[in-house]
């Protein structure tokens, strides 16, 4: 049992302990706090900090367990994916920067205003703050159940409790300083994340030699059937086009056209440096997420050694069977094996790996959102606003995280909650149809109608999803969805615009 290999305290003392850092590098960074400070970093951040930073910032909670839970179900293939991320970030390096650069945007969406009105900028600035705050609220709640198990249960602490005292932490060190401390606190988030997956491979690939000896672990790996790399059934979902041009278009809409992301290549000193911020990090993403896939394939080789893990293969699919407990989700694979079978240390680096991931996304997220919100939609960018106006946007956006995470947990239900953070996802397509058009035509379009479209959008796009194998001859959509849900907003963008054009003949 997990009293049995640590106590509560210890991880409440590392807990406070990491928190206490992150404060004091709060203090040092905030300078007099001001709302350029807060927004833009006064634009001063050095580009290999930023790069550094934003893989932690890439990879959050959720892709801390997911990615390594997810390789007995599609190997390595998650890879193609990355690869489309590269193709995704040359985009953002020479496309989107030099534009956000030349018109010295605070927020992105005031590329809308300029290019196309207010209520394209508004619509804009909407969809992300609805879109940022399902999602990070969704990877906090995740990431709080995990500390409810490591410390809350134990201690005999409410779930509420143990989400407050969470956001106020991520509140206390981010409130002052904004953008420029979360460059600061994400270099050391990634620090401790990448340590965590580090230590953990050298001691599960030791722990699987010591086991076979006679075998090579990447050999066990084939043996269970993940060492594959590149998917080409046309049907499947991980199919090598549908993740390669899936990765690229998830990377230029959540990186590029998100304001989250985005805030923190803004706050380099110039065009070039942002762009050799892009350009590095985008390549130091490859062989971490290897290497959190190459994670994952050793925790099922390790769990099956040891008769922790067991794999079944049913009519329906893999099921994963853990001692004691029964099936359980890929997700939780990486945290019940830390808690459960590895030593004090190595549950130790994972509880830390995992906090630093999730707090890495979710302090820059509320920061984003209160940028955005100031400058958007309270008009700070205008000369409006004060600190203390700041400071309660801040405050609010906390509160409001906390709500939703309280309402995912009294849904209960797994399938809804991933559907909701789904949902979500579905709001970015307008984004990337609204920055396209755009950036491609100089044609005029009625800005009045311009929230409708990015409506209707979704709206078909979710429907397309839901009877695609009806109405495509078994047809199943993937991460293409985005770019189909891009397009329609294209399309539409384009219908408004030859109407215009056309009654002015």
């Amino acid at each position: 049992m997990l009293e049995q290999i640590s106590t509560p305290l210890l991880f409440v003392g590392i807990l406070v302990l990491y928190f206490l850092v992150l404060v004091w590098i709060g203090r040092r960074t905030s300078a007099q706090g001001d709302n350029t400070t807060f927004f833009t970093g006064n634009r001063s951040s050095p580009w290999y900090l930023v790069a550094y930073g934003m893989i932690g910032a890439s990879l959050s909670g959720v892709t801390f367990l997911s990615i390594p839970g997810d390789v007995l179900f599609s190997g390595f293939s998650y890879m193609q994916l990355v690869a489309g991320y590269i193709a995704g970030y040359l985009v953002i390096a020479f496309v989107l920067l030099p534009v956000y650069y030349k018109l010295n945007l605070t927020t992105i969406y005031g590329y809308l205003e300029q290019r196309f009105g207010r209520n394209a900028y508004k619509t804009g600035a909407f969809y992300f703050l609805l879109s940022r705050s399902i999602g990070s609220a969704f990877r906090l709640f995740l990431v709080a159940l995990v500390l409810q198990t490591f410390i809350s249960d134990p201690l005999g602490f409410p779930f509420e409790a143990t989400v407050l005292v969470t956001i106020i932490l991520i509140w206390v060190y981010s409130f002052k300083g904004g953008i420029k401390t979360i460059v600061y606190t994400d270099t050391l988030q990634t620090t401790f994340m990448l340590l965590s997956l580090g230590i953990s491979l050298v001691y599960l690939w030791q722990q699987i030699q010591l086991l076979e000896p006679n075998s090579s672990v990447w050999q066990q790996v084939g043996e269970m059937g993940m060492d594959y790399w590149l998917v080409w059934e046309p049907s499947a979902k991980n199919h090598f086009l549908k993740h390669f041009f899936g990765g690229m278009f998830i990377t230029i809409t959540m990186t590029g056209l998100d304001q989250d992301m985005m805030q923190k290549n803004l706050t380099c000193k110039s065009l070039k440096e942002s762009q050799k911020n892009v350009l590095w990090m985008s390549s130091l993403l490859v062989p971490v997420n290897f290497l959190f896939l190459l994670l994952g394939s050793l925790l099922y080789v390790y769990g099956s050694k040891v008769g922790f893990l067991q794999i079944e293969t049913l009519a329906e699919g893999k099921k994963i069977w853990m001692q004691n407990a029964g099936i359980i989700s890929s997700d939780k694979v990486f945290a019940v094996i830390a808690a459960y079978e590895l030593p004090v240390f190595a549950a130790l680096l994972f509880f830390v790996g995992l906090v630093a991931a999730a707090y890495s996304t979710a302090d820059s997220g509320l920061t984003a959102l209160t940028t955005t919100f100031c400058v958007d939609f309270l008009g700070f960018k205008e000369g409006k606003g004060t600190v203390k106006q700041r400071y309660w946007v801040h405050f609010a956006f906390s509160m409001l995280l906390f709500v939703m995470i309280i309402v995912f947990k009294k849904l209960n239900n797994e399938a809804v909650i991933k559907e909701l953070f789904t949902i979500a996802g579905y709001t970015y397509g307008p984004l990337l149809g609204m920055f396209t058009f755009g950036l491609l035509h100089k044609h005029k379009t009625r800005d009045m109608w311009i929230p409708i479209v990015c409506v209707l959008s979704p709206l078909f796009t979710f429907v397309l999803h839901h009877y695609s194998e009806i109405l495509f001859n078994g047809y199943v959509f993937g991460f293409e969805l985005l770019l189909v849900n891009g397009f329609i907003t294209y399309l539409g963008l384009w219908v408004l615009s030859w109407r215009r054009n056309k009654s002015q003949f």
